[in-house]
């Protein structure tokens, strides 16, 4: 095994340390107890938590005990967002989708090896803790130009919005939780994205002065598109590790669609394959970038991690069958909604001719411009040839009594959707 600091810092994974020697040492000497806090704000996790699931298991991996924590406390109050405060959801709903996230730590963490990781949540040390006690035990150490010179809060402090009391005291919360795992499971390493790290320090500097112990954060870098647009976003919304929320083959195509300038740091953060095996795809990027190896690999690599192969051999299928490399009929019903929902899409209540149909679906300017493209041969149905300008599809076309694919030329698609009128 690399010299696990070696490792994280060549996939791109440290922006922040507290004190990279003593934390090399630390893991040198291991093994090293570490957690990582996710709060239930929503009722799945999302690809910036990605980021945060893997670095644990690669610490993990490296000989060491994770302690995943889902945040049944934090969750009710939620981090200072940069802009506005957040929505406060009710306890019955936080402490579900906490459930949620327990069940997603064990799809990446082993929690059966010799270094099996063990799932925390912060409410069971919070629930019974009164005010008083929070003040004169937790709250004592704290200095308030210190905690208003955190860059969350101090950008709130100087906007419109302004801060809370409550979202204020989250990084007190954050520091309390890094103490009590400190003392009951000897943990000295908290990890999460550098937005976090004044709550990060939060957690050492309190450990430091009610304990007297010297402990360590590490901080991974914010995953910035080449393009500016922010990582983990599409057109459609967030991209969620619940398949509910983002289908697998929504989950693949993203992946696949990786800009060539994005992709190589992907594989370092996102895949576990080796320097050499990255470093391979890496060079096929520039000589070869038509062939897409890198962001396959990428795609059925993480679509396999968070999925399962089933669902990544179902996507797989449902891509090339689109354009025209497999049978649509052979796609299942749910494969095959997830797989249009990705396209642009025309609804009809009655069947038209194809030309009508290009043109509805905006695969084409116009109805002449439909007819031009059927003449010259670039326009399909159900990834079949149309060569008459006047055909009009059946029902029997229909996919799973549904659906007609459109193509133009190679790679424009779309959907038509036929939905039946009440009788």
């Amino acid at each position: 095994m690399t010299d696990i600091v070696d490792e994280l810092k060549w996939r791109g994974l440290i922006a922040l340390s507290t004190d990279e020697d003593a934390l090399r040492k630390a893991f040198a000497d291991g093994p090293v107890t570490f957690y990582c806090g996710f709060d239930p704000t929503a009722s799945s996790m999302h690809m910036g938590n990605l980021v945060q699931l893997l670095t644990m298991r690669r610490i993990q991996d490296a000989g060491n005990f994770p302690l995943p924590l889902a945040g049944g406390a934090t969750g009710l109050i939620g981090d200072p967002r940069p802009t506005s405060e957040r929505t406060l959801n009710d306890p019955e709903t936080v402490a579900a989708w906490a459930q949620r996230f327990r069940n997603q730590f064990e799809r990446f963490l082993d929690f059966e090896g010799p270094y099996a990781a063990k799932i925390v949540n912060n409410l069971d040390w919070t629930s019974g803790l009164s005010a008083i006690s929070l003040l004169r035990d937790i709250g004592k150490y704290f200095r308030v130009n210190t905690m208003i010179a955190k860059e969350a809060v101090a950008r709130r402090l100087n906007s419109d919005a302004g801060i809370s009391y409550t979202e204020f005291s989250y990084q007190v919360l954050q520091g309390m939780d890094y103490l009590e795992l400190n003392r009951r499971y000897g943990c000295t390493l908290q990890t999460g994205g550098s937005d976090q790290w004044g709550n990060l320090t939060a957690g050492t500097e309190l450990i430091r002065k009610a304990d007297g112990k010297s402990v360590h954060a590490l901080g991974t870098p914010l995953i910035v598109k080449a393009d500016g647009t922010k990582f983990g976003k599409t057109e459609t919304g967030t991209i969620w590790l619940d398949p509910e929320l983002t289908s697998p083959y929504a989950f693949y195509q993203f992946w696949l669609n990786a800009d060539d300038r994005d992709v190589a740091n992907y594989l370092r953060i996102f895949t576990f394959r080796s320097r050499e095996e990255i470093e391979e795809l890496e060079r096929q990027t520039v000589e070869k970038p038509a062939a897409r190896a890198a962001q396959r690999a990428l795609a059925e690599d993480l679509t396999a991690l968070v999925h399962g192969q089933d669902q990544l051999d179902r996507a797989v299928a449902a891509s090339r069958a689109l354009f025209g490399q497999g049978e649509l009929s052979d796609l299942d019903a749910r494969t095959l909604d997830a797989a249009v929902a990705e396209l642009p899409q025309a609804a009809v209540d009655e069947l038209p001719t194809v030309v009508d149909l290009l043109a509805a679906t905006g695969l084409v300017p116009s109805k002449s411009a439909a007819r031009r493209a059927v003449k010259e041969g670039g326009a399909y149905l159900n990834n079949t040839k149309v060569t008459d300008e006047e055909a009009t599809p059946t029902e029997a076309d229909l996919l799973h009594g549904r659906w007609l694919l459109l193509r133009r030329g190679k790679r424009s698609l779309a959907a038509v959707e036929f939905t039946r009128t009440a009788v």
